[in-house]
């Protein structure tokens, strides 16, 4: 259990901010760390696979790798998940569950696929101890993952349970709600959370912090159910991300409820106040009330103010500027829009309308401010009629997005000096 490798998949984009991540929660224990398309991949033991699960906020999960393997039909993936030793990692007891993933895999059904991989399972219990373990598709005990590649077969032991985008806090969401993964990217990428990083690398610039450290101040003016805001809280806090929740590896063998225990008592004991002052508004009296439920859910309701307010109206939360971070409303979100979203006649489809007026607001009321917008729309800009002078790729699930980022000065955008 002390060298296992392990990989950590996150949205496509994010992988060199969860690299950093991962070094700062591990520190010298890393290795053989690598930078790869949708995540990364490390050696690493036991104890820091329930380190990562318990402080990463930018993994979706922590996976052991048990087998990787050429494959050319579905009794190739048979073999190759039966020659795993599943009976290390959990009982007859324990059911199970099977996902597949595929990329330019040959073969025609993914189902049978899939089926080959539980039978493979089942079979191993059965020829050791004359036992199937049940098969649970709805709440498993143990999830397994396979990925076929055109040529080989990986197969993953989740240690997550639940995607680690789900903290254990969130009382209420409304429509369309911000993925808290998706919240720590956007903070992480701004500078807010963690120093900038070289592009293309994991390597902070040279001299650089992160806004928190020196105590900026956030503010989200569509907040919805508070995700932004309450991620930066947490972050201010150091709270780490899955204190409030449970995970897979309770229910795996190598679970020992002493060691656990331990890293979550050392993970409180690093918990500090807020240095940054952190506020969100919504239109929504509703969505306040979830924001701020949530909020006392995840330990943070002393260290984030919530208002109902229109983003069109609402004035800066405090003199001295700071930053705004935001996911404007668009799709099934726009009617949501506020002032702009509430006149039908005054709003294009798109949303066109509520961006420039937001942009008005913005250089008439948040001077020294930096906005840093997250959308779909790569016209953004145009319809703002501004200029941005960063734009980073990101998804928000399947939908592609740029965090565009507008540093605010007395009746313009400037770009940043």
């Amino acid at each position: 259990m002390n060298s296992l490798l392990l990989f950590l998949p996150c949205a496509a984009g994010l992988e060199v901010y969860l690299a950093y991540e991962i070094y700062q929660i591990l520190g010298a224990s890393v290795q053989e760390l690598r930078t790869m398309r949708g995540g990364v991949q490390i050696k690493a033991a036991w104890r820091d696979a329930l380190l990562l699960n318990l402080h990463s906020r930018l993994a979706q999960r922590v996976l052991i790798q048990l087998q990787d393997q050429p494959y050319q039909s579905e009794q190739d993936i048979y073999n190759a998940a039966q020659s795993v030793a599943w009976e290390l990692w959990f009982d007859i007891k324990s059911s199970f569950k099977v996902d597949i993933t595929a990329q330019h895999s040959p073969l025609k059904s993914l189902n049978f696929a899939t089926l080959r991989v539980k039978d493979a399972v089942a079979d191993r219990f059965r020829d050791r101890t004359g036992e199937r373990p049940n098969v649970e598709t709805f709440r498993p005990d143990v999830r397994i993952h396979a990925h076929l590649t055109a040529e080989r077969v990986i197969l993953y032991l989740d240690t997550s349970g639940e995607p680690l985008f789900k903290r254990g806090w969130r009382f209420e969401k409304g429509d369309a709600p911000l993925k808290e993964t998706l919240a720590a990217a956007m903070l992480a990428a701004s500078g807010w959370s963690m120093p900038v990083l070289q592009e293309g690398t994991s390597t902070p610039l040279s001299g650089s912090k992160s806004g928190v450290e020196l105590g900026q101040a956030l503010y989200d003016p569509c907040c919805g159910s508070g995700t932004i805001v309450i991620e930066a809280a947490q972050i201010a806090c150091q709270i780490a991300s899955g204190i409030n929740r449970r995970f897979g590896f309770e229910k795996l063998r190598p679970f020992e409820s002493r060691l656990w225990n331990e890293l979550k008592d050392t993970a409180k004991a690093k918990q500090v106040p807020a240095r940054a002052e952190i506020f969100g508004s919504d239109i929504s009296h509703r969505m306040v009330d979830f924001a701020e439920q949530n909020a006392i859910k995840a330990g943070v309701s002393e260290v984030t103010k919530f208002r109902a307010g229109d983003a069109l109206q609402r004035m800066p939360p405090l003199d001295g500027g700071g930053l705004l971070m935001l996911n404007p409303p668009y799709g099934e979100r726009i009617e949501t829009a506020g002032v702009a979203g509430a006149r039908q006649n005054a709003t294009t489809e798109d949303g066109g309308e509520f961006y420039a007026q937001l942009a008005t607001h913005l250089k008439t009321n948040y001077t020294n401010w930096t906005a840093w917008i997250l959308t779909p729309d790569m016209k953004l800009s145009s319809k703002m009629r501004l200029k941005e002078n960063r734009r980073i790729p990101m998804w928000n699930g399947p939908i592609e997005c740029r965090l565009f980022r507008y540093e605010i000065k007395k009746g313009r955008m400037a770009d940043a000096t």
